[in-house]
């Protein structure tokens, strides 16, 4: 479990609520559908992006390196094909300090998942893996599930849902 990263006290129907007036796009919601995989319900941090539909090179690429509270995002372009993220990659997350890990995808390995001690939402399971062909992106503007999400904003994550900002709301 990943002790070393403590999360701050929040709700995402709060910071709706805070925000319910901004028109700007500063603050924007996920839509539903992302479902919780990990085993820490309530996670936030910076984002760091990665664009790779159905190939998880970069993926493996960036949870081992530190993670130093960010929340990694995975555009996987909503393909639900090919798991982007397991066990072994939730682990390597945890153990490198990440926050948490959002899919617009596929996951697998749910009991590893839950073990590694971290959020992780995702839009499905999937018990394939990927080739690794060394495809994607980093550090990109992405959309996951339409939604603008980019480099250094900061996303929350609890029981009712994600919200995105452009900077820390706390």
């Amino acid at each position: 479990m990943n002790a070393s990263i403590s999360t701050p006290l929040f709700a995402t129907c709060d910071l709706c609520d805070a925000h319910e007036a901004d028109t700007s796009g500063r603050f924007r919601v996920l839509p539903p559908g992302l479902r919780d995989f990990g085993a820490v319900a309530r996670f936030c941090g910076p984002v760091f992006t990665l664009r790779c539909p159905e190939d998880n090179s970069r993926v493996r690429e960036a949870v081992n390196t530190p993670g130093q509270g960010r929340v990694l995002v995975v555009d996987g372009g909503g393909s639900v094909r090919r798991a982007l993220v397991g066990g072994n990659l939730a682990l390597a997350a945890a153990r490198n300090g990440w926050a948490g890990i959002v899919v617009d995808g596929a996951v697998r390995d749910v009991a590893e998942l839950r073990a590694a001690g971290i959020g992780i939402r995702a839009l499905a399971l999937m018990p394939l893996r990927t080739e690794k062909r060394g495809e994607g992106q980093q550090d990109l503007a992405v959309q996951i599930q339409g939604v603008p999400v980019r480099p250094g904003d900061w996303l929350y994550a609890d029981e009712d849902g994600t919200v995105i900002a452009d900077r820390s709301l706390l």
